[in-house]
């Protein structure tokens, strides 16, 4: 039995990269230390490693709560300390009286740099308090250059990791039923719109399903699946109870501003 068959097909590049990282742990005797990790790779890295007798593995990014994380896998005779993982925290300094500075601003910002999205890990605001995680190999390079977000000239301060603000993970569960368990059908539902509108956003690139944008609205759905819509918020298909008399999906999910 094959270990693809368990994955969609667009994720058959990852389950290979986490292969080649477990062989190497396995040959090298030696620990492998992992970009941040969305909740989406963290899962299929466990299902595709699992309780191994020889490798061991170990999740931190940077504090409780946080979505994205890096991976230190190791030799079983080994053990993992905070320090291994390598993550730095920064507070970014602004004119808080005149700017305010979204958490799509700080993003774009950083990936204007040229570095990967797995170098950085969660963003971070709590009122005008703004914090990013970030891998220390690339913390120098950060500092040097970036100085605005936005329109907003900016400063860095690198702060310790207990230093990081509260995350509140607030989920408001609902049942519905769906015809289909297409994107558009789902998104129709979970976000009270109509399945025209979901379609809309969804070819305008606004839509990602386990962080990655999709824009085909027959993408189908599983049990598990994070759906987030620009200007709608974030839902997650917690479970899927099976079919009604009506030959609908009955869907107990999680929905989140």
């Amino acid at each position: 039995m094959s270990i693809y068959q368990h994955f969609r097909p667009e994720e058959r590049e990852f389950i290979d990269q986490v292969i080649n990282w477990k062989e190497y742990v396995e040959q090298n005797y030696a620990p492998k230390l992992t970009d941040f990790l969305d909740p989406r790779e963290q899962q299929i890295l466990s299902t595709v490693i699992g309780k191994h007798p020889d490798v061991k593995w170990e999740l931190f990014g940077g504090a409780p709560g946080v979505e994205r994380k890096r991976t230190l896998l190791f030799p079983e005779y080994l053990n993992a300390k905070e320090e291994d993982f390598q993550v730095r925290l920064f507070g970014i300094d602004y004119a808080k009286k005149f700017v305010n500075i979204e958490h799509r601003q700080v993003l774009g910002s950083l990936m204007s740099l040229g570095l990967k999205r797995g170098k950085f890990g969660d963003i971070l605001i709590d009122g005008d308090n703004v914090q990013f995680f970030a891998a220390e190999e690339i913390a120098d390079y950060i500092r040097g250059q970036l100085e605005s977000i936005g329109r907003a000239s900016i400063g860095l301060s690198e702060l310790p990791l207990e230093n990081a603000v509260g995350i509140a993970e607030e989920w408001n569960e609902m049942t519905t039923t769906v015809s289909s368990m297409r994107l558009d059908t789902v998104m129709s539902a979970l976000f009270n719109i109509s399945r025209q509108k979901s379609q809309q956003i969804i070819q305008h690139g606004q839509v990602k399903v386990n962080w990655t944008g999709i824009e085909n609205t027959a993408f189908e759905c599983g049990e598990g699946d994070v759906i987030s819509a620009r200007g709608y918020g974030r839902a997650k298909i917690i479970t899927i109870e099976g079919k009604t008399k009506k030959d609908k999906y009955r869907v107990i999910a999680g929905r989140k501003k």
